[in-house]
């Protein structure tokens, strides 16, 4: 009997401490997601800062999202003085040598590509990790090209991008990433913005009829 009450006991006290600790971390939680939210805010925009010109005002504020290839594109619409300034273009690709890997790329208004940085991979240090700007030059020759004039695919197979030594794959997925995010850009913010432009066009037209 004393073996069966002290069994009862033991129970009751893991479900009381089971509960305790799971109350303590709701409450943790809701004391500290604001915060933690607050800063993966300014994380995304010091990452958009990165890519694109100066803009007036908060791209994350107006991020929409289009589902692609099987995953989501994250769009960062930028603006200055009410004008495009281009977008920020979180980007994937699955064709990486260590798997998935997610870029953000930042376009200007005429869709030439202002800069690229690497958001998170798995690529092998030394070789395929060289997508980094921060480990070697190959994201640079990005810079300033317009993927309407400028091929995003290795030249072994017919493109513009100079490839990794050694990290063809790596190179080939990176091409994929940005001309992914590149076509995205052109059909749902240059589109819009060529539509809005045709409807101002239209309504001032009509003005100057009256």
């Amino acid at each position: 009997m004393a073996k069966e009450s002290s069994f009862k006991n033991m129970t009751l006290t893991l479900l009381t401490i089971t509960f305790v600790s799971s109350a303590v971390l709701a409450g943790v939680y809701e004391l500290t997601k604001d915060s933690i939210e607050a800063v993966r805010i300014q994380k995304i925009n010091r990452g958009i800062s990165d890519v694109l010109p100066p803009f007036d005002n908060n791209p994350s504020d107006d991020v929409y999202k289009k589902y692609v290839d099987g995953d989501t594109v994250y769009v960062y619409p930028a603006t200055k003085d009410g004008n495009s300034a281009g977008a920020a273009v979180q980007t994937f690709t699955n064709n990486g040598y260590g798997g998935k890997f997610v870029l953000l790329v930042g376009f200007l208004a005429d869709g030439t590509i202002n800069s690229i940085n690497v958001i998170s991979h798995s690529e092998t240090p030394g070789l395929g990790d060289k997508i980094n700007p921060k480990k070697s030059g190959f994201s640079l020759q990005f810079q300033g090209k317009n993927p309407e004039t400028y091929k995003l695919a290795v030249r072994k197979e017919g493109g513009d991008v100079e490839a990794i030594t050694a990290s063809t794959i790596s190179s080939k997925a990176f091409c994929d990433a940005v001309a992914r995010a590149y076509r995205v850009y052109r059909e749902d913010v240059m589109k819009q913005e060529a539509r809005d432009g045709d409807t101002g066009a239209t309504s001032n037209k009509e003005t100057d009829n009256q």
